[in-house]
Order: structure tokens, then C-alpha cells, then sequence
């Protein structure tokens, strides 16, 4: 039941990203393009996503703990550091260079077309290099603690 659940999730968000337009590249470039041929509709679609997410956070959390699992793992690390913030600016370059993010992206991989695959290839080659570069940095972080 569980990865019955974890499939229908998952339909509902690529279709979603479909529908909305977000996995065409070129509509995301053109929300960045405010000089040029700005195109609001990422705005929209990100403002009622916040709304749902805001109201199904509520929902969520009234039931006390998650259903497939005995209590909530929320983040605890509330600081800004250099990872996050490095991060968030290769996320944001990337997303405006390639229009494409990783929830777009992985949807978008059903048309088959090769500059979606080409990008997902190179986000995973993305996620392994950093985390290659973090398990080099533990052993110094350990050893100065």
C-alpha cells in the first residue's frame, strides 16, 4: 500500500508539472527573461503550490504523528552557511540556464527528447560529485573535533 501511494503522489506531481506548463523548458526561461519575453505563469503555478503545501502542512500535523512512520523528521538546522546558500545559486543558475529543475526535469523525462536526458544525467553526475566532495571533507571535520 505504501508504494501504491508513493506512485499515486508522484503521478499527481508530474501531471501537475505537465499541465502547469513547468516541464517545457522554454517557459521557465521565459519567466526569467523579465527584459524580454516575460511570461508571469511560473509565478502563478509556484504561488499555488505554496498555498496547497501550507494548507496540507495543517492537515498533516493535526494528525499528530505520519502514517507510515512513528513521528515526523522535520529539518533542524535553521543557520545559513556556505553549502546551502553555494547550493541555492547553482540550483538557481542551472534552473535559469537549462529550464529545467529536478521536479520538472524527471516528468519531462517521458517526452524522451535528448536535452531532458541530458540534464538529468548531468544533475545525478551533479548529486554524486557533491557528495564525493562532502565524504573527502569529513574525515577533516571529525579529525578536528
Amino acid at each position: 500500500m505504501h508504494l501504491i501511494l508513493i506512485y499515486l503522489i508522484g503521478v499527481v506531481f508530474g501531471t501537475g508539472i505537465v499541465v502547469s506548463g513547468m516541464a517545457n523548458p522554454a517557459k521557465v526561461i521565459n519567466f526569467f527573461d523579465v527584459a524580454g519575453s516575460w511570461d508571469p505563469s511560473l509565478a502563478f503555478v509556484m504561488g499555488g503550490a505554496l498555498i496547497v503545501a501550507a494548507i496540507g502542512y495543517r492537515l498533516v500535523f493535526l494528525r499528530g504523528r505520519p502514517i507510515f512512520e512513528g513521528k515526523f523528521m522535520l529539518p533542524t538546522a535553521r543557520n545559513l552557511d556556505a553549502r546551502l546558500i553555494g547550493g541555492s545559486a547553482v540550483f538557481g543558475v542551472g534552473w535559469g540556464i537549462a529550464g529545467f529543475c529536478p521536479g520538472g526535469a524527471l516528468p519531462a523525462l517521458g517526452t524522451g527528447r535528448t536535452e531532458v536526458i541530458l540534464f538529468v544525467i548531468a544533475m545525478l553526475g551533479g548529486i554524486f560529485a557533491a557528495k564525493y566532495l562532502q565524504s573527502l571533507s569529513r574525515p577533516k571535520a571529525q579529525a578536528a573535533s
